[in-house]
């Protein structure tokens, strides 16, 4: 059977009732018990003296020992809750009043008498009950002297066994219809109590069980589902609870919508790959086709020419491929960076002489400003030099035959240095400068060398870059170029 924490709860407490009421009967029992004891024994504190002392028999000194025990038959019949014993100095039990067999000790404990006597202690002070080997119970007590010479002890146990019987039964009485009617009554006021009280505590965690079952049937989707909205209260740790869950609903829910939407953008990436990396490879396949057909009668320029043109596309094919590895490697987090000091101008200009071929093909011109950058930084001196090259890539593609190329770095407040590759290229419009970070993302204008690009350059320069703590904005007007910016540390 399924128990509930409404339901354990409950046991619990009830049990905890139980345990808390036992114990304050129990305690409170025993401080009636003490209490009454020290009443009584205050109240016959001069009994035994008195008896001594107006009693000649015990005020000779001299007693015979059969009419001693008349004597307390006596005093018992006008006093049945008292028991009198004669006691010699050294606690042996001399003469009382008792049927045979009803006295089980024969010695007592002087020393609780002699505090009785002396006072030494606060009442109630218990003494041996010679009716019950096990029990003491509350005394008078009184010296008797002959001659100055100590007798014995005359020795009146307060509420005898006579005493006790008959109390013990009108009270088992009154108490047990008292403790019955007193028990039922807060038993039931506590169990109201306890039920109202549990359904206030536990009616919240019940409403935020309810929401972690909806939403896990939901399949973790928030908007298929209305949860419990949860009121601030910083001291209720519950409703805390329920606004943590609620967060976290929000965060998984965000998630599941962003995971959604990249493995949307994957697929569709995926696609828009697989038809560029089937482009130059048909064509590579089919001109290596050609000159395995027809090799012996192709011209020996054709047969150049269709070489090259294999190669050429090999070459996309290889670009693309690494493109792609290298954005799959950047996405899995997995990149480790080596950091050092290193002069700037003498990455930006190794930079330019590998661009350099490509530049007078185009007749372009690449500048640094200025040229005499004498900068220190500290970075990734290889991804550094990756981010660079695909920005320049990027910009002798979109810039027309003749035109310029700037590499301009400005020094800036709080030790940075701004880094800009700015063009008077194509440009790009402004409605799209959002998007050109996106993998396979590519302007509507575009055109230049559209075969050699494979759309992903200026993701990996963004994934780059933001590894090395830092990020990259651009600024571009349709027919008068882009600048492309990011910031360095400089040292010192």
């Amino acid at each position: 059977m399924r128990v509930s924490l409404y339901q354990r709860m409950t046991i619990a407490l009830v049990l905890l009732f139980i345990a808390i009421a036992c114990t304050f009967s129990w305690w409170s029992a025993k401080l009636e018990v003490e209490s009454r004891h020290e009443a009584e024994q205050r109240l016959h504190l001069n009994l035994a003296e008195h008896l001594g002392r107006d009693n000649p028999l015990l005020k000779e000194g001299v007693y015979d020992q059969s009419a001693l025990k008349n004597l307390f038959h006596s005093l018992m019949i006008l006093g049945p809750s008292f028991e009198f014993y004669f006691v010699a100095p050294n606690g042996n039990i001399l003469s009382y009043s008792a049927e045979p067999g009803k006295v089980k000790r024969e010695k007592v404990n002087i020393a609780p008498l002699v505090d009785f006597i002396n006072l030494k202690k606060a009442l109630p002070i218990y003494g041996d009950d010679p009716r019950d080997i096990n029990e003491q119970k509350i005394f008078s007590a009184s010296p008797i002297y002959n001659d100055e010479n100590l007798q014995g002890y005359l020795y009146v146990i307060i509420g005898g066994e006579t005493y006790d019987s008959i109390f013990e039964a009108v009270q088992s009485d009154q108490h047990l219809s008292q403790s019955l009617v007193f028990l039922l009554g807060v038993v039931i006021a506590f169990f109201l109590v306890l039920i109202a009280l549990l359904r206030i505590f536990t009616q919240p965690l019940k409403q935020l069980t309810q929401n972690i079952r909806a939403f896990k049937k939901a399949g973790f989707e928030k908007n298929k589902v209305q949860l419990h909205d949860w009121p601030a209260a910083k001291n209720n740790e519950i409703h805390e609870l329920g606004q943590a869950f609620n967060e976290m609903a929000e965060q998984i829910n965000y998630q599941l919508v962003q995971l959604q939407a990249i493995d949307k953008t994957r697929r569709e990436m995926l696609t828009d790959l697989s038809h560029d990396l089937r482009t130059p490879l048909a064509a590579l396949q089919g001109y290596l086709e050609t000159i395995q057909l027809k090799g012996n009668t192709l011209s020996e320029e054709q047969h150049e020419r269709f070489i090259d043109i294999a190669f050429k596309n090999a070459n996309q094919l290889k670009k693309l491929v690494d493109q792609i590895f290298e954005l799959a490697h950047l996405d899995g987090g997995q990149v480790t960076l080596d950091l050092e000091t290193f002069p700037l101008a003498e990455l930006l200009h190794d930079i330019v002489a590998k661009f350099q071929h490509r530049l007078q093909e185009k007749k372009l011109v690449l500048n640094i400003l200025p040229e005499q950058c004498e900068f220190m930084v500290y970075t990734d001196i290889g991804k550094l030099e990756r981010v660079l090259s695909n920005l320049i890539d990027n910009a002798i593609r979109h810039t027309d035959v003749g035109g310029n190329i700037t590499i301009q770095v400005n020094e800036k407040e709080n030790s940075r240095l701004n880094i800009s590759v700015i063009d008077n290229g194509t440009g790009i419009h402004e409605n799209e400068l959002a998007y050109i970070f996106d993998a396979r993302y590519r302007a509507s204008n575009a055109i230049f060398d559209s075969k050699e690009h494979g759309g992903l350059g200026l993701a990996i320069t963004q994934k780059l870059l933001r590894l090395l703590q830092s990020d990259i904005s651009v600024e571009s007007q349709i027919g008068k170029g882009t600048s492309f910016n990011f910031y360095l540390t400089k040292v010192s």
